[in-house]
């Protein structure tokens, strides 16, 4: 028998649809703490640190898996593979929850951005409030969110992938 070359594409999804639920149940227990809305430091810094996790340790078992050999290149295509899978999984995630399991999510984000805008600018005139809640909800639609959640992923992923493929690197 032949012994098949490892692909970059076999990984990334592989690992990205692990991190992909991973990511989906971390959200649900986020949404059945009632934190689901809360844009804080350590629910984004867990979230990225289960990104770093996948997608290490999917590059790794790729070039185990490529006979200990892993090129930059390499590395690029399985990270960004992964994050990408991931991304595409967590915005399917985010617009079931947007449209079906909690439909009015963006009107209770928004009410949240206006009291922060209230409290951070008390001196606020009414006129410039209706302007920039305008603007954020102009930048609210579920579209521009799962895009720019996808975006997010995709970026975050090729940083990841960088760094973890020039530490990893082994040519032939």
């Amino acid at each position: 028998m032949e012994n098949q070359a490892a692909t970059t594409g076999k990984y990334a999804l592989k690992f990205g649809l692990l991190l992909g639920l991973i990511s989906i149940l971390y959200n649900v227990v986020l949404y059945v703490m009632g934190m689901h809305m809360e844009q804080n430091l350590v629910n984004g810094l867990i979230g990225i640190v289960i990104m770093i996790v996948f997608i290490i340790y999917g590059i790794r078992e790729f070039k185990k898996a490529n006979g200990n050999i892993l090129s930059t290149g390499q590395a690029l295509k399985t990270g960004v593979g992964i994050a990408l899978v991931a991304g595409v999984i967590s915005v399917i995630y985010t617009m079931i929850l947007m449209n079906f399991i909690e439909p009015d999510m963006m009107s209770q984000i928004l009410e949240k951005q206006q009291e922060a805008m209230i409290e951070s600018n008390p001196n606020m005139t009414q006129d410039q409030l209706d302007a920039a809640l305008a603007m954020s909800e102009k930048f609210s639609s579920p579209a521009i969110i799962s895009a720019m959640a996808l975006i997010w992923s995709v970026i975050l992923g090729f940083i990841i992938s960088l760094i973890g493929g020039l530490i990893m690197k082994r040519e032939a």
